[in-house]
């Protein structure tokens, strides 16, 4: 249950931040999607610099890590969390794997998204 609460937490704020800084941007809205673009590369950072952290440095509990990974970083963007795995699956020397996630990933998720769109056109 605590690690629940701790990625709902976690999840919650960076939720509120990738809002926040998706409408700060000051071209937002735009034609290309500067603000979540600028969220995506950012989480990515980010999670590198947690993860980082945990692992050479050793700075945070598991609690801390799980919040600010699996929490804000889920929270602020799912995209950084796909970056993560994929260099796991890199260091790992899983190139397929590696290179079918990636692929799948992109191609799938686009058009598992017109599918939901054409759907509900259909009805």
């Amino acid at each position: 249950m605590k690690n629940i609460l701790l990625v709902g937490f976690g999840g919650g704020l960076g939720s509120v931040a990738r809002y926040l800084c998706q409408r700060g941007m000051p071209w937002y809205p735009h034609l290309f999607p500067t603000g979540t673009f600028v969220v995506n590369l950012l989480g990515c950072f980010l999670i590198g610099v947690f993860y980082g952290l945990a692992e050479k440095e050793n700075v945070f509990t598991p609690d801390v890590r799980l919040l600010l990974t699996t929490g804000f970083c889920g929270g602020y963007t799912t995209f950084s969390t796909f970056a993560l795995e994929n260099v796991i699956l890199y260091k790992n020397n899983e190139f397929l794997y590696f290179g079918l996630y990636i692929a799948a990933s992109v191609i799938l998720g686009i058009v598992a998204t017109f599918c939901g769109i054409l759907l509900l056109k259909a009805f």
